[in-house]
């Protein structure tokens, strides 16, 4: 898988985000992609990127196929379009999580399902766990669990794009190894990655019941 720096992870992002929350004004225009990168809302960290910085991004995108010139005859303006559909063949579920994260980095479940309602709206966390164990589960991984922080209630997720990400976790002062050499912290990462998984088996499980019945309605 192609491996993005920041600047590029940030143009697709955007490019994404405006496809779902703003249909009738996408594909972008150059200046509408520099607003969409820079502005201060839904973005962490916040950037200032110039005019360069976007068109150095988009032309790497391009060689990666994953964004490019849109195919747009009602224009003289050159427009520009993420191409991930055709390179993953997300469903929406997937792309609003996916871009959540490239914009806004690690995220708790709980923050990616508040944050990307206005993308998709999720009827709750199972449903968010399910889509962040599908992503898990590509060939290669398109996100991971991160180890929890010390003091922290959930675990984040990242996103896989920019290459592994590596936390480094500081020991609560009162956690040991225990004699098998797992710490508190590794024993609780592992339990909420059964529990994810479970989630999803039911979820798909509810599916399954739901198309049977179908069959004799």
């Amino acid at each position: 898988m192609n491996i993005l720096n920041q600047v590029e992870i940030r143009v697709l992002g955007s490019l994404v985000e405006k496809e779902i929350t703003t249909p009738d004004y996408y594909p972008l225009s150059l200046n509408a992609l520099i607003n969409a990168c820079n502005q201060k809302s839904n973005r962490d960290p916040l950037m200032t990127l110039d005019e360069d910085a976007v068109r150095q991004a988009l032309r790497s995108l391009s060689t990666k196929e994953l964004a490019g010139p849109a195919d747009t005859t009602d224009s003289r303006v050159t427009k520009y379009e993420h191409r991930l559909q055709e390179v993953f063949n997300f469903d929406r579920r997937q792309s609003a999580i996916l871009c959540e994260l490239l914009l806004r980095g690690h995220q708790t479940p709980g923050e990616l399902r508040a944050r990307a309602e206005r993308m998709h709206p999720f009827v709750d966390l199972g449903e968010v766990q399910s889509t962040l164990q599908r992503l898990m589960k590509w060939e290669p991984p398109l996100v991971k669990l991160l180890p929890r922080q010390p003091g922290a209630k959930e675990a984040r997720y990242a996103h896989l794009l920019s290459g592994d990400v590596e936390v480094s976790q500081a020991k609560p002062p009162r956690e040991e190894a225990n004699t098998e050499g797992v710490t508190d912290g590794e024993r609780i990462t592992r339990l909420q990655i059964d529990v994810a998984a479970l989630q999803t088996e039911v979820a798909e499980l509810k599916q399954q019941i739901a198309e049977f019945r179908k069959q004799f309605e």
